[in-house]
């Protein structure tokens, strides 16, 4: 009976040890492969933005970077969509980063690393507006015209929340701004965040109340679903790095 017993248990843990052993992380695969692949879709300034050379710019651009450097490998861009980050994503990338909020819907498909920014929804407008859209309530009238970009957070946002106001589509999440400068649109509920670089940008353009967000929101890097090895990997590169002081240095730079 011990015989058989002992067997049954040094069976077991090989078979317990095989499987472990067969068990694979993106981390693997991207210190094989020497590149870590980002998805970022480049028109989110100051977080991302795709330069007419063909490069990207921004404070995610800028942390993607130090997390190569601390893999070891060469940080790979690949330009997506807000309204194709899933699926290029989930085809082409490890990682998403540029702005990237954490909604219940996404995490349905992937993981985040831990949140690295509190960022909730924020309108913006014209400077000699911003007293008449204080509240959801004010802004959600029939003679405003809000706008957004497709596909992503804000899309979602506008539609949810505004019932009365007019809805203005704009494909392009760069020129977007200058649309409520040119008197086309009233204003855009997007990260408060954003509202803050933007008003830099457009001296037109003030935030409205961006300390006190509409909605609650997070930042965090989109990962691989159920891959704990390199979550665990870029949650201690993100712990060290805000440890160090580093990432205040890269946000500051972007954001004050």
């Amino acid at each position: 009976m011990k015989t058989w017993l002992a067997a049954a248990l040094l069976t077991g843990l090989a078979i317990v040890h095989t499987a472990g052993a067969a068990e694979t992380s993106r981390l693997d695969e991207v210190l094989k492969s020497g590149k870590l692949r980002v998805c970022m879709t480049g028109d989110y300034k100051p977080f991302t933005y795709f330069k007419t050379d063909n490069t990207f710019e921004g404070m995610d651009v800028d942390l993607a970077q130090s997390l190569a450097k601390a893999l070891g490998v060469e940080a790979q861009f690949v330009k997506t969509t807000w309204s194709t980050l899933m699926e290029d994503f989930l085809a082409k990338c490890d990682m998403a980063m540029g702005g990237v909020s954490v909604t219940l819907d996404r995490q349905k498909k992937v993981s985040f690393a831990v949140s690295h920014m509190l960022d909730g929804k924020a309108a913006i407008a014209r400077c000699t507006d911003t007293q008449k859209f204080q509240s959801l309530a004010q802004i959600d009238r029939p003679t405003t015209r809000a706008i957004f970009n497709p596909g992503g957070t804000n899309e979602r946002f506008a539609r949810a929340n505004f019932k009365q106001a007019q809805l203005v589509l704009h494909p392009d999440n760069v020129t977007i701004f200058q649309q409520i400068v040119d008197g086309k649109a009233d204003i855009m509920v997007t990260d408060a965040s954003e509202t803050l670089w933007q008003a830099k940008q457009h001296p037109e353009l003030c935030p409205v109340n961006p300390d006190k967000p509409l909605q609650f929101a997070e930042k965090a890097f989109m990962l691989p679903r159920a891959d704990v090895a390199f979550k665990e990997y870029v949650d201690a590169w993100m712990h060290m790095l805000k440890a160090t002081g580093d990432y205040d240095r890269i946000f500051n730079k972007w954001l004050h």
